[in-house]
């Protein structure tokens, strides 16, 4: 099936701002990389602010999606999911075009809690968070909440040292950590 209009502008607008940032990308830049028009932009989405929710929530539900049905693909248990997380990081920090991560970016652009752009870049956080917790909770982490929030967090310093390119396999240093916390917090 064909996507629609308003969902073939969302898909063009997300590789133009994963590529510029949100500032950086007026509607002259996205109508030029979209090929599509300002003014049938302005028909789907009032403001740029709009768009770029609808492209957050897009990316939210495409990311959550694929690395949900990457690790279970790999991973059979709930502690191995847990570890393949990592594994999907590496696979997706060596993809051409790598920059990041686009919630990281939003939260850093929209820095003020309440702007809209700035929730959902933290309601992302906070269901992949769920996720990893309910995985912890499945395994049986003595700990879920904690060791969530510490696979969290190094999965997120993955992620910007991966596109600071601070070291040669952010994703594989994070999971022998990770492979530590999750040994300690899930006994055989």
């Amino acid at each position: 099936m064909r996507p629609s209009k308003r969902d073939e502008l969302i898909q063009k607008a997300f590789e133009t701002f994963y590529k510029y940032g949100f500032h950086a990308t007026g509607m002259d830049l996205l109508a030029a990389e979209t090929g599509i028009s300002k003014t049938s932009m302005y028909k789907h989405f009032r403001t740029k602010e709009d768009l770029i929710l609808a492209v957050l929530r897009f990316r939210d539900e495409s990311f959550r999606n694929w690395i949900v049905r990457w690790v279970e693909e790999v991973a059979k248990t709930p502690k191995e999911q847990l570890i393949a997380m990592f594994d999907a990081l590496g696979e997706w920090f060596a993809q051409p075009g790598f920059s990041s991560c686009m919630f990281i970016k939003a939260s850093g652009e929209y820095p003020n809690v309440n702007d809209p752009i700035h929730a959902q870049s933290a309601e992302h956080k906070r269901l992949l968070f769920a996720y990893v917790q309910s995985l912890a909770k499945k395994a049986g982490a003595s700990d879920p909440d904690t060791l969530a929030r510490q696979l969290m967090l190094l999965k997120e310093g993955a992620i910007v040292t991966a596109h600071l390119g601070h070291c040669a396999d952010p994703a594989g240093d994070a999971k022998e950590v990770a492979r530590k916390l999750i040994d300690q917090a899930i006994p055989d």
